[in-house]
């Protein structure tokens, strides 16, 4: 597989809204921060319309869908709510994550070992819809067997666990992720799966993922809008844009 196919990276603007949120009103608005994102070199946008909207809000997704010129990945729980509201607007894609009301953000992988029938049926009804379905996931064997056994079109594998030993400084514990990392992307691949990967990535970590030859998409959020806030988001997203290429052309 060449590892010269320019990886896409998707920007998640969700904390732009949690900053509207936490005054109230309409600015800053995150349709804005996802026309920008995509002029600086995003390929797609990503938004979790969780169930206590604690972010995004429904109105948001309407605008988004109505207004983007790039496709946008709806990122939602595995509910009846949910599935309403995405056959409803029809994202190019929904990928079905993990939620509790108390975590501050998604917190792990998605149990697709146990998920059964409930997630077999979300995982039809979507893609009846024409929508492409991924499934967040821990990097590990029984989750990308039992991912391709749903039918999911793509697998997005969780990279906090790599990112917060990279934080660490842990040389041998950052090593042992990334193979964790790199034999689910191949696996992935060989089942025929579309191989994506987030959560936590920063310009430190970015390159050891987007180099993978498997990988194809990256959506990268609370960094990019954190990183904005000293350099402004078109310059975030430039320079990851920026180093995953490099990465990709193995630079």
């Amino acid at each position: 597989m060449s590892n010269s196919a320019q990886l896409r990276l998707g920007v998640n603007i969700d904390h732009v809204a949690t900053v509207r949120n936490a005054r109230g009103g309409a600015h800053p608005d995150p349709v804005r921060a996802a026309n920008l994102a995509i002029a600086a070199g995003a390929d797609g946008i990503t938004a979790h319309l969780r169930e206590d909207r604690r972010h995004i809000r429904d109105g948001d997704i309407a605008r988004l869908k109505a207004e983007l010129t790039r496709p946008l990945n709806l990122e939602m729980a595995a509910t009846d709510e949910m599935l309403a509201i995405a056959l409803r607007h029809r994202p190019n894609a929904c990928c079905i994550v993990p939620e509790r009301r108390e975590e501050r953000t998604t917190e792990g992988g998605l149990d697709v070992v146990g998920g059964g029938a409930r997630l077999e049926r979300l995982v039809g009804e979507l893609k009846q819809a024409g929508i492409r379905v991924s499934l967040f996931i821990e990097p590990d064997a029984a989750a990308i067997e039992a991912s391709s056994r749903l039918g999911a079109d793509i697998v997005e594998l969780h990279t906090g666990a790599y990112c917060e030993r990279a934080l660490e400084e842990n040389s041998g514990a950052v090593a042992h992720e990334l193979k964790r990392i790199t034999d689910a992307a191949r696996l992935a691949h060989a089942a025929g799966l579309e191989v994506h990967a987030g959560h936590g990535l920063t310009y430190n970590t970015v390159g050891a993922v987007a180099g993978l030859p498997e990988m194809v998409e990256l959506n990268i959020g609370h960094f990019l809008i954190g990183e904005a806030i000293f350099d402004g988001l078109a310059t975030s997203v430039t320079r990851m844009r920026a180093l995953m290429d490099a990465a990709r052309a193995g630079d």
